[in-house]
């Protein structure tokens, strides 16, 4: 993984669960009842309370409940969780002005006409960001989107229309329309005092400024992406949304948008009892399991393990964030081909010995099975994270080219001290570390070839662990085989997780003992990143509680040898992914949304605010 893409993985931080809509509403009733305390000037705090609810938390619930009824039935899909978030969010922006307001003007001795002049600034503002959001979530038109957009601030308006009187000035409608509409004798004395009906028309047109800079701020932001990428940053803004807060599909649906057939090796080495029952598999599909959470293939390795009949090993593969599968139904077409490859298996029941090949920056471990060869690549102690596609077809190609059919070739991934660049990183075609991966294969593969091949046995072990995804553990945990010919006992250790912290690689290996050769594995599983980008294992847990419970396990595997026959297969499957150098170039944008993106919203923000206080002071003039 590159820094960019770290950047970009580094979003899955915002990921959080949208409270319920009653949560929602009552934080709104109750923070509106404590801004009456500062925003109104009354001889008694339960009216001031009062008065904050009924004019502040009341359009706050409506717009809550009426814009996804709205939204809805106009093709949209806002829901009511959502929207009651929203119009909190609206409502605490509202009240900051107030008070800030009301602060300025008890320090300056200003009347409460700057209070409402504030109000009428922000009913503008939350407007124009509730139209953003709308337009981002639901996908819908620039005049559809005004509709539902508008409530809050219109609710608040007519609140302020028929309590300030201001039908009195019109003279306009008979008594019963004055009875329901012009109700000033029972509000605020400040608020008939301070609204008159040229107010309305100058928020009109503050909503119409809103509306011009958030059509403005969209498009100025949205050409790039269209240019480069061809979708619209809505559909991102709009997937990433959903699935931040409700974990919708739609951020895969912005993926597949993107996607990129491709032909990937899919490769699986099935070990069974001398009764034929299946003990444990190792399956390698040659894709990457991200990008983040459980979109696409993040929760691949998991998916893997549920359809396998003996213990699961899936390490990771020799694939970037460019394989990633655009959607989680490619991972069905994934386990459809490894369930079509383990019909066609046949079986022997000898292996060699475990072999270790240095080669540079590269440690290849590896073992060959008849005619088919499992090599793990690590290139700890130095941080690599992912190893491009193209590369690992070269170190296939290169280990099986001295007389093994097939090999297997997987990236331990477990050494990450950081994404320094003086670092490995992502190993990717040309590079020093690649050539020591592609030659140091086709030295292994040479020697797995020409060794002597005896009974093999087999121990395997597992424990969930006590760990969750907070402290870098998937739902596989811990699994260990134990892999014996002759006298020599190989084993290797997968942890479910994105990397392990830099050297505890070693310091495990140092601690196993009962065995001749240890290599530790990490299946990349990006179900861990909703915590943190990186989020390896042995940064939020004491190390020494992972060794010992490793050391226990390797224990157990080795209790639990026994002879097993072996067999492997491999078939070649069309997956959608992301394709080539897209997660870069999506990585880039997405980084220059976030850092270029905030500074231009202050600025049209900023730009906004300065426009509506001239029309205040235009008005002023006019008036």
């Amino acid at each position: 993984m590159t820094a960019t893409r770290s950047t970009l993985a580094g979003l899955s931080r915002f990921i959080f669960v949208t409270p319920r809509w009653y949560a929602s509403d009552t934080l709104s009733l109750v923070f509106a009842a404590f801004a009456g305390i500062f925003v109104f000037d009354s001889s008694f705090l339960l009216d001031d309370l009062y008065r904050g609810v009924f004019y502040i938390g009341i359009p706050t619930v409506a717009a809550a409940f009426l814009t996804p009824y709205l939204d809805q039935r106009l093709g949209g899909q806002f829901t009511r969780d959502r929207s009651s978030l929203l119009a909190l969010s609206c409502e605490i922006f509202i009240i900051v002005l107030l008070v800030g307001a009301n602060i300025v003007g008890l320090l300056f001795g200003l009347t409460q006409q700057l209070i409402f002049d504030a109000l009428l600034i922000a009913l503008a503002t939350i407007f124009g960001f509730r139209l953003l959001v709308l337009l981002a979530v639901s996908q819908q038109s620039l005049v559809r989107a005004i509709i539902p957009a508008s409530v809050q601030t219109v609710a608040t308006a007519f609140m302020l229309f028929v309590y300030s009187g201001t039908l009195y000035y019109l003279e306009v409608g008979g008594p019963l329309i004055q009875t329901y509409l012009a109700r000033p004798e029972t509000a605020a004395p400040e608020l008939r005092n301070s609204i008159f009906p040229f107010d309305f028309v100058l928020l009109a047109i503050l909503c119409v400024i809103h509306a011009v800079a958030v059509l403005a701020f969209i498009r100025s932001i949205d050409q790039p992406w269209r240019r480069g990428m061809g979708v619209s940053l809505l559909s991102f803004i709009g997937g990433f949304i959903g699935h931040l807060t409700e974990d919708t599909a739609k951020l895969e649906q912005f993926f597949e948008k993107l996607g990129e057939d491709a032909l990937v090796p899919i490769d699986v080495v099935s070990f069974q009892t001398q009764d034929g029952a299946e003990k444990a598999q190792f399956v390698l599909p040659m894709v990457h399991p991200g990008p983040m959470g459980e979109i696409g293939g993040g929760a691949l390795p998991e998916r893997l393990a549920e359809q396998t009949e003996g213990l699961a090993f899936t390490p990771h593969a020799t694939a970037s964030h460019d394989f990633n599968p655009v959607t989680e139904r490619q991972t069905d077409v994934i386990c459809d081909a490894v369930n079509s490859v383990q019909e066609q298996i046949t079986y022997a029941d000898t292996a060699t010995r475990g072999i270790r090949e240095l080669e540079g920056s590269a440690t290849l471990t590896g073992i060959a099975f008849g005619e088919t060869g499992l090599v793990v690549n690590s290139y700890a102690p130095h941080s690599a994270d992912d190893i491009e596609y193209s590369v690992g077809l070269s170190a296939r190609s290169e280990a099986s080219s001295a007389g093994l059919e097939d090999v297997l070739v997987a990236d331990a991934h477990n050494c990450n001290n950081g994404y320094d660049r003086a670092e490995i990183g992502l190993v990717e075609p040309g590079s020093q570390a690649s050539f020591d991966l592609i030659e140091g294969a086709g030295k292994l593969g040479t020697r797995l070839a020409e060794a002597d091949q005896q009974q093999l046995s087999l121990g395997i072990a597992e424990d969930e662990t006590p760990w969750g995804i907070e402290e870098g553990f998937g739902s596989l945990g811990i699994r260990v085989a134990v892999f014996e010919s002759g006298d020599h006992r190989t084993a290797y250790i997968l942890i479910d997780g994105n990397n392990l912290q830099g050297g505890l690689r070693e310091r495990i290996i140092e601690a196993v003992e009962r065995v001749d050769l240890v290599e530790v594995m990490t299946t990349d599983t990006h179900v861990v990143n909703t915590v943190d980008a990186e989020n390896k294992v042995g940064e939020a847990i004491p190390a020494h509680e992972c060794i010992d419970l490793i050391r226990e396990l390797v224990d157990e595997a080795i209790d639990d040898l026994e002879p097993v026959d072996v067999g492997s297969g491999s078939t070649l499957t069309e997956v959608t992914v992301f394709g080539n150098d897209r997660t870069e170039t999506l990585a880039s944008h997405a980084n220059a949304l976030v850092s270029m993106g905030t500074a231009l919203a202050l600025t049209f923000t900023l730009a906004v605010l300065l426009v509506s206080v001239l029309v205040f002071i235009i008005a002023a003039q006019l008036i």
